[in-house]
């Protein structure tokens, strides 16, 4: 019993004492443990977004600019491309006064020619001048050596009856030979003495004692040639003479014709730039027969439908030289064109015509007189 009444006044004792702490004026909360958020002293591992991969950047191809396919330049030696050139000439400078002739003054003169300066023999007829001036005849000399060459040697006779017969005379040494600037290319691959003969040419019609409208032209052997290339290029020329000339088309002169020895070898030792021509060509081009157009375009013999004038052909039937065929072919080629052409063959002559110089030589100042001089 004791027991029970202990506890159930144990029990009094307590409800009376929360009791009084409930009715307290001055309340105080019980303590609240603080709630302390942990803070995890590890660093988080971040996780890497996953790299994109990049995507290939497509470079673009560049569309391809339309380029305009460009006009195959023409080799300098065809027609077409001479034709196009300027032929500037320039005043006619005396270098040097020389014993004169027998009716005229001869001089050693100057020109230009594609900057070079090109020394000629010129000569002057005496007496009064006719009032348009002196009828002219442009001299081209056959192949001389130009170590060899001089300005008053060689066709000493052949200036002197054209000069006593009424006619300024000017010779052109062409570039490389005597005095004259530049280097001897030969003629038949280059296009450099043509150039040199067309600007002495230009140089006469600017001469203030010649007649620019009365201007013939004269050329032996490879001055032939010259001058046919030179009357299918320019209309100044009005009549044209050609002894014993290298005036073959060129399928001819690659198949029919090769120039003999020189009578004297060791003058020309050194081989000329521009004598392998028709190596170079055939290799370039290939052979006439695989590219006849290209052949023809460098081939005066194709353009015979613009001579500038009349023509007079001379050829020796002893001319161990240049083929006799060549003068017969072109006198064919020409009427066929339905120009004006004289040909005359002399039986037994050399490639100088030496035994009828002067038989050819009465005939061209004929010639001359009728289609240059005039009345």
């Amino acid at each position: 019993m004791k027991m029970v009444e202990m506890i159930r006044w144990w029990r009094i004792g307590l409800a009376l004492v929360l009791l009084t702490v409930a009715c307290s004026n001055d309340p105080r909360p019980l303590p609240v443990a603080e709630i302390v958020t942990p803070v995890s002293t590890t660093t988080p591992t971040l996780t890497a977004s996953p790299t994109a991969t990049p995507t290939p950047t497509h470079t673009a191809t560049p569309t391809p600019t339309s380029t305009a396919t460009p006009t195959p330049t023409p080799h300098p030696l065809t027609i077409a491309s001479m034709r196009q050139r300027e032929y500037p000439g320039s005043d006619i400078a005396i270098e040097e006064t020389l014993e004169p002739g027998v009716n005229y003054q001869r001089y050693i003169a100057s020109y230009q020619s594609e900057g070079l300066k090109i020394y000629a023999l010129l000569t002057v007829p005496n007496g009064e001048k006719p009032p348009t001036g002196w009828p002219v005849i442009v001299f081209n000399h056959g192949f001389i050596p130009p170590a060899q060459y001089r300005t008053t040697e060689r066709y000493v006779a052949y200036v002197d009856w054209l000069a006593r017969s009424g006619y300024i005379v000017f010779r052109s040494d062409y570039r490389g030979h005597a005095n004259s600037e530049g280097i001897a290319t030969g003629a038949y691959g280059s296009p450099n003495y043509v150039v040199d003969v067309l600007n002495a040419v230009a140089s006469m019609k600017r001469y203030p004692d010649a007649d620019p409208n009365r201007i013939g032209m004269w050329g032996h052997s490879m001055g032939g040639y010259i001058t046919l290339r030179s009357m299918v290029i320019t209309r100044d020329i009005k009549a044209g003479v050609i002894w014993a000339g290298v005036v073959g088309s060129y399928p001819d002169l690659i198949s029919r014709w090769r120039r003999g020895p020189t009578p004297d070898p060791s003058m020309t030792a050194t081989p000329l730039p521009g004598r392998g021509w028709r190596a170079g060509l055939i290799e370039t081009y290939g052979p006439p027969e695989e590219n006849p157009e290209f052949w023809n375009s460098i081939s005066a013999n194709s353009f015979l439908d613009d001579l500038s004038g009349p023509l007079q052909l001379h050829h020796g039937t002893a001319d161990t030289s240049v083929p006799l065929e060549f003068s017969e072919t072109l006198y064919q080629q020409v009427l066929a064109a339905g120009k004006t052409v004289e040909y005359y063959t002399y039986a037994g002559a050399d490639h100088n015509l030496a035994s009828s110089f002067s038989l050819a030589m009465q005939r061209t100042i004929e010639f001359f007189n009728t289609y240059v001089k005039g009345p």
